[in-house]
């Protein structure tokens, strides 16, 4: 009766944290505009962050702003985003802001292939000649014919494609011309000037533009604005792909596991392979979903030996954690909006959120049930073999290792160091052994100690 109240108890919180999480808040009177900060570097995250935020965008039929402020990043970064909003059902607006931010390099790309570009006051974008960045950080201008006129070419077709100055667009890679906010606008490289994101969708209420699905006429002059923030997901991500977290994380990792297959015992190695994943993810020798599939299966492995371990150690906890980042890392919750329905997501999160940790307790909750029914760990010891760590002389206490525990032992016969020996008795934290592998057993001081007759 009680498991089955359990299973009836999780099941009802799931089910009505999946419909809640379906069907939403309810929709307001007012269009939606939706917008997310794409800041610092551009990187395999800044491509997260805005599927995420496109995702969402795409499901309401909103448009989508993105806030530019960034130095630049990596080509294949840049080129995922940009297949992303000429993809996209919706409008994508490039917006660099606030003021004194800037779109240089991979910004430039981003807002030359958005469906409306704008800018605020004192705002700069250019500087888009590639560079290779080397082991210390210093960056080297790439001139390369070659991969020079393919990115030219690459962006003089997408200022073409929205009506823009492709000679302004050729200028930024070819000379590191920068422009601002003004003179963008008045060479005809963004069609829109604005001090904050509500006059950028008063200027842009009524404009027709074109996606994938055919022409989109804006509806933003009393639009409500959605801010995205990102998901724990990409909070990971963000995290992990930090560089000097990702070095410790690959540095240490490696080193405990190098330690836990020297001295095995003391579960080093299952810390060392999780940290070792995680830091090749952040480094992005991993991809982000095969790492969180790599994650999930030795997590999996991890609680399936620790079954048949006893008690609740370094495999389940090490097993437990791995399935909670891979499963963070390749399972999107969505990003979180901060809007008039922030009461419900609060709600939602305080709902879903005790899923997890009661799964956590249900399991630590099944293996002290599993680790009482097993026979007592002195009884079952007997008979076993250890190994001598000290040179053990008969009726003087050393020390052996049983099973990567160190325990008290007297010997009944010499012992060296290093020799197997058989467990014939326990006295509380002291075990009795004999060198060799005879099977003997004192039943009389096993038999006192767990209050049986002899």
């Amino acid at each position: 009766m009680a498991r089955r109240s359990i299973a009836v108890s999780l099941a009802t919180i799931t089910f009505l944290s999946l419909l809640i999480a379906w069907t939403g808040p309810a929709e307001g009177q007012n269009p939606r505009v939706y917008v997310v900060e794409i800041t610092g570097t551009i990187s395999s995250v800044t491509v997260e962050t805005v599927n995420e935020a496109l995702a969402t965008a795409t499901a309401s039929s909103s448009p989508l702003v993105l806030a530019i402020d960034t130095p630049g990043g990596t080509l294949d970064a840049t080129f995922d985003i940009i297949d992303a909003i000429e993809r996209s059902s919706v409008p994508v607006i490039g917006y660099v802001t606030p003021a004194g931010a800037r779109a240089w390099s991979a910004g430039t790309f981003i807002l030359v292939s958005t469906h409306i570009a704008a800018m605020a006051p004192r705002t700069i974008i250019g500087s888009a000649q590639p560079v290779t960045v080397g082991p210390t950080g210093g960056a080297t201008p790439v001139t390369d014919s070659k991969i020079i006129n393919a990115l030219t070419e690459f962006i003089t077709v997408r200022a073409k494609q929205h009506g823009r100055n492709d000679t302004a667009a050729r200028e930024f890679i070819t000379s590191n011309l920068n422009l601002d906010a003004d003179k963008a606008e008045a060479f005809g490289v963004v069609e829109y000037l604005a001090n904050d994101t509500r006059e950028l969708l008063t200027l842009v209420d009524g404009v027709n533009t074109t996606t994938t699905t055919g022409p989109y006429t804006l509806r933003t002059a009393n639009a409500e604005i959605i801010t995205v923030a990102p998901s724990i997901r990409i909070l990971v991500l963000r995290t992990l792909a930090d560089p000097v977290v990702a070095s410790l994380l690959l540095f240490i990792g490696l080193y405990w596991l190098i330690f836990g297959v020297t001295s095995p015992g003391h579960g080093s190695e299952v810390g060392g392979a999780v940290l070792l994943i995680a830091g090749l993810i952040g480094l992005g020798v991993l991809g982000v979903n095969l790492g969180g599939l790599v994650l999930i299966a030795i997590g999996a492995a991890l609680l399936v030996a620790e079954l048949y371990s006893p008690g609740f150690g370094a495999l389940g906890t090490g097993g437990f954690i791995a399935i909670v980042l891979g499963s963070l890392l390749l399972f999107s919750t969505g990003p979180l909006i901060i809007a008039q329905d922030a009461l419900f997501q609060l709600f939602l999160v305080l709902l879903i959120a005790p899923i997890g940790f009661g799964a956590f307790f249900l399991f630590a909750a099944y293996k002290v049930v599993e680790v009482r029914r097993r026979k007592p760990m002195g009884w079952s010891m007997i008979g076993e073999l250890a190994e001598a760590v000290d040179d053990l002389e008969p009726g003087t206490e050393g020390f052996v290792i049983y099973q990567g525990e160190l325990w008290k032992a007297i010997a009944k016969t010499p012992v060296k160091r290093g020799e197997k020996v058989r467990i014939t008795a326990k006295e509380g934290p002291v075990l009795r052994v004999s060198a060799g592998t005879a099977d003997q057993r004192d039943v009389s001081t096993t038999s006192k100690e767990f209050g049986l007759s002899s």
